[in-house]
């Protein structure tokens, strides 16, 4: 049990390096390998996490060295949490990927396979460090593998790479500006150090250069608008499995690295008294909310629809999270979950779609209830959540962030959410009615024929992860209580009411 942590590291890093060597000679096993590396360690942080909830927070020291000297690997209700998801949804992904990728990728299996699990593993690592430079290095692993991938698709998917590129590179050097002048400040690289240091800083000008810096770099990694320029090209030209992939996870561990860096490296203190950032930054999520909404309704095409509900979805974890308040932090927290169950959900919708048709406009969706009811069921349950109705997770997500956002008096933030909601109806709605009472010209049924309507949904192992995810968002919804009681209440930094 002792071991646990870098267990979840160790276990995809390990079939990273099996990939490599056996990958060229037996493609085959590829798939198989990944969802064996990928169990190991969803079992691994489901044990921490209970442990966690038991015993409090662990301090695991990579080769026995105690920080500051040595890299810790910190891990608490938070980030247990989060290892969570990003590991399971990390499986459900490899699991569903196995008939795209022999569609789309052909001979490039055992290189998607390889990327795959080192962008997990880099995620992953993320999650756990508890040192701001190791951190930097983890970002750059799941960056370059990330840019990999994406190149893997076709089309505009090399251009859509080359600018992720630039402003990928661009948020990297940010946050690592942040970093070295925290060093030079406190001498120190570990989180919970550098923490316990800044506030006696609280009056440096290094300190506050250190903080806008590392900011920066987050909110370009997370595609805050208008910092979103790179996210929806990346990830709609990305093919089928990365867009699964990397919709859900990469920009939720961006806001949990925020998360880690207001309330860890920094203060509740610090960040609401000694600077006055919240208007600023508020306005900027409520722009985020309002502006990924209606880009969103805009678009034909359900993939590029969804990345820009994602950079809405951004804008409601960073109000969350600097409303100021306990509700706000809980529902940023508890919405890094749901948004990460959601999105995969729906993503893997589109992305049976296009295996069946080709590809995800709206009008793909044409008679998709008739011939596929097994995954627009799915769909249908991924929708509701993402609206925001009970008891799906959704719901409870957006409660908590519109009762921070009463609590703390801002109402627009309130209003940017509850529109935000309603244009997600009138996006869901338009597919729902497209899918139930339209058909393709090859689906209209002849008034002379009794022939019945021919299904031909999703393969089995493309069904059960979606069906997996969408039950996911239910089980969330209906548990949402105990979640936010045993795994977030304990980790509300102080000071926040």
């Amino acid at each position: 049990m002792d071991q646990l942590p870098i267990l979840i590291i160790v276990f995809p890093l390990f079939t990273a390096f099996a990939l490599t060597l056996l990958g060229w000679f037996r493609p085959a096993v590829c798939q198989p390998l990944t969802v064996v590396g990928l169990l190991g360690s969803s079992l691994s942080a489901i044990a921490t996490l209970a442990q966690v909830v038991n015993s409090g927070p662990i301090s695991y020291h990579l080769g026995g060295w105690a920080p500051p000297f040595g890299i810790e690997y910190r891990v608490d209700a938070l980030n247990a949490m989060v290892l969570m998801m990003v590991s399971s949804v990390a499986l459900l992904v490899a699991v569903y990927a196995r008939k795209p990728v022999q569609k789309e990728l052909g001979g490039k299996i055992s290189n998607f396979y390889t990327l795959f699990i080192l962008l997990v593993t880099g995620l992953l690592g993320i999650t756990i460090t508890g040192d701001a430079f190791n951190l930097y290095v983890l970002l750059e692993i799941a960056a370059l593998t990330s840019y990999a991938l994406i190149a893997l698709g076709r089309g505009r998917a090399y251009m859509a790479t080359f600018n992720y590129v630039i402003l990928g590179t661009v948020g990297a050097c940010f946050y690592l500006l942040g970093v070295g002048f925290l060093l030079i400040k406190t001498g120190t690289l570990n989180m919970v150090d550098i923490g316990s240091i800044v506030p006696s800083l609280s009056g440096s000008r290094a300190i506050l250069v250190a903080f806008a810096f590392l900011m920066m770099g987050c909110w370009l990694k997370m595609a805050l608008f208008p910092f979103h320029g790179w996210l929806p090209n990346a990830y709609t030209n990305a093919p089928t499995a990365v867009s699964c992939l990397v919709a859900p996870l990469m920009t939720k561990v961006s806001v949990y690295v925020m998360l880690r860096i207001m309330f860890t490296m920094y203060s509740v203190d610090w960040v609401f008294s000694v600077i006055t950032w919240k208007p600023l930054v508020m306005a900027l999520a409520v722009i985020a909310i309002l502006m990924g909404s209606c880009f969103a309704l805009a678009q034909r095409n359900i993939k590029r629809m969804l990345t820009y509900l994602i950079v809405a979805e951004i804008g409601y974890m960073v109000g969350g999270a600097w409303l100021g308040n306990a509700s706000g932090y809980i529902g940023a927290s508890y919405h890094i979950l749901a948004d990460g169950l959601m999105t995969v959900c729906l993503f893997m919708v589109v992305g049976s779609i296009v295996y069946k048709r080709g590809r995800a406009h709206i009008e793909d969706f044409k008679g998709a209830f008739s011939t596929m009811p097994w995954t627009m069921g799915a769909f249908i349950l991924g929708a509701l959540s993402m609206i925001g109705v009970p008891p799906t997770c959704g719901f409870f997500s957006k409660w908590y962030l519109l009762s921070g956002a009463y609590q703390s008096g801002d109402y627009a933030f309130g209003v940017a959410l509850l529109l935000s909601s309603l244009i997600n109806a009138v996006l869901f709605i338009r597919i729902v009615e497209t899918a139930f009472f339209s058909a393709t010209s090859d689906e209209e049924p002849d008034p002379h024929s009794h022939q019945e309507t021919c299904y031909a949904d999703s393969p089995p192992s493309m069904l059960l992860p979606l069906w997996a995810s969408a039950l996911a968002l239910l089980a969330m919804g209906l548990y949402s209580s105990e979640i936010v009681t045993r795994w977030i209440q304990p980790v509300i930094p102080g000071g926040l009411l």
